[in-house]
């Protein structure tokens, strides 16, 4: 029970990465705050984990819904130990000049300034406490980025300073800062990603993996439940590589 007694708060966490987190978290005898623009989806992934899971409808782009996100934790649980800033969005494959500015500015609301938001509203409640973790989930897009994916890839590659950053700031307050570095996986964002699902793309993408296949939900929370952990106590600023081999 490696997270026995922790709070977590996990946004997206309605499908794909977030849910596999919810999930696996909730299995090591975390708390969890299911979170998520999707309320129906956020609602069944708590009802699964049961009654050590509660759910809100939260738009991550919005400072007042993070608030109201955190009151409901500490309402629910009393405390907040680890904040999963996963919720992301991104533009179809394509040309960088065609993505029109209502979807830039989308893509930098949820994969930078949710970033932003959750730090005000966790850091506090953290440093009361004596201490806490938040984890980002980026990209292998920050690291090695494909073509076609330009405003989405610049995002993560933030997200990723943006951990650094946080990590040297908020270390004197016993907060470690990490982030997520995923290939390609079996989410609702992987036909953006690819422009088209075919079996020939898919195959592609699966031919610049060394170890053959994308990568999965239980993989990237397996890797999340380490770096949220006392076992992974001495790591921050880090940029975990989760991704068959993609980035070497």
């Amino acid at each position: 029970m490696r997270l026995e007694n922790k709070v977590a708060i996990i946004t997206g966490a309605a499908s794909g990465f977030g849910e596999g987190m919810a999930k696996r978290f909730a299995e090591e005898g975390a708390k969890v705050v299911v979170a998520d623009l999707n309320a129906k989806g956020a609602e069944r992934v708590a009802n699964e984990i049961g009654r050590a899971a509660i759910w809100t409808q939260t738009d991550v782009s919005t400072r007042s819904e993070f608030d109201e996100m955190v009151y409901a934790a500490k309402s629910a649980f009393g405390r907040i130990d680890i904040m999963v800033n996963n919720a992301g969005y991104t533009h179809r494959n394509g040309d960088m000049l065609e993505i029109d500015e209502t979807t830039f500015d989308l893509i930098t609301a949820v994969n930078m300034k949710a970033i932003y938001h959750a730090a005000l509203a966790v850091v506090p409640v953290m440093d009361r406490q004596g201490g806490g973790v938040i984890l980002t989930t980026a990209s292998t897009a920050g690291i090695r980025p494909r073509p076609g994916l330009t405003w989405y890839n610049a995002s993560k590659g933030w997200a990723i300073t943006a951990t650094k950053s946080m990590a040297v700031e908020l270390a004197p307050k016993n907060i470690r800062v990490n982030c997520l570095c995923p290939v390609a996986g079996e989410t609702g964002m992987l036909e953006k990603f690819m422009g088209a699902d075919t079996p020939e793309i898919r195959e592609k993408f699966r031919a610049s993996i060394p170890l053959g296949r994308l990568s999965t939900p239980l993989d990237i929370a397996n890797a999340a439940l380490w770096l949220a952990s006392d076992e992974a106590a001495f790591v921050t600023g880090v940029a975990l590589e989760v991704d068959g081999g993609r980035c070497i």
